[in-house]
Order: C-alpha cells, then structure tokens, then sequence
C-alpha cells in the first residue's frame, strides 16, 4: 500500500490502447469514423474504468487488512493520485486513437483522387 503497481500501470499502457485502435481501425476503413473513434473509445475508457476499480478493491482489502490489525492506514500515494494515472493514462490513448483516425480518414478521403491532383 506504500507503492505504485508498476506492473499494472505497464499493462494500462500498452493493452487498451492497442485493442481500441485494433477495434477502431476496420471501422475506418469502411467509412465509419465515427463509429470506429466510438468503438475505441468505449473499449478505452472501459479498461481505464476496470483498472480504477482495481485499484479501488486493492486499497480497500489493504485498508481493511491494517483496521483488522488494530490501526488505521492510508495508501500511498493516495487513492487520488493512484486513480488518476489511470485516468491519464486513458485520456492520452484517446487523445492517440483520435489523432490516428483523422490520418487514416486523409488517407482514404485521398485514395479518391490521381496523384497529380492531390
């Protein structure tokens, strides 16, 4: 409870950003930007959601385990600190998911045209 779980914060970098952009991507391919930037984003901020609770359940068993021992003992960092690098964390991966899918929509928006017009 003193320390950041590194390798939780590891896995909220590199999973749910790939599997949104995995999800998003062959709905833009079929003209669906939006579609494919709502199907990221749920699948992003659901992790980002799913890892707070996580973490919620984490520091409550902990803090259940110090009041059972006889004292009173609060994480640190606290829960704040903790939940909002998982909210971060979330926020940036949308951030990339929606940068990605308006260079994937320029991309197909000019496929249409020679390359001597574009």
């Amino acid at each position: 409870m003193s320390h950041l779980n590194w390798f939780w914060i590891a896995i909220a970098l590199a999973v749910p950003g790939v599997a949104g952009g995995a999800i998003a991507y062959p709905v833009w391919l079929k003209g669906h930007p939006i579609l494919g930037n709502l199907a990221g984003t749920a699948i992003i901020f659901g992790a980002s959601v799913g890892f707070i609770m996580r973490e919620r359940i984490e520091i409550d068993l902990a803090a259940q385990a110090c009041l059972e021992r006889g004292f009173v003992c609060f994480p640190e960092p606290s829960a704040f600190t903790r939940f909002a690098i998982y909210a971060f964390i979330g926020l940036i991966q949308i951030m990339v998911l929606f940068t990605v899918s308006l260079r994937v929509e320029t991309k197909i928006r000019r496929r249409g045209y020679a390359p001597e017009w574009r």
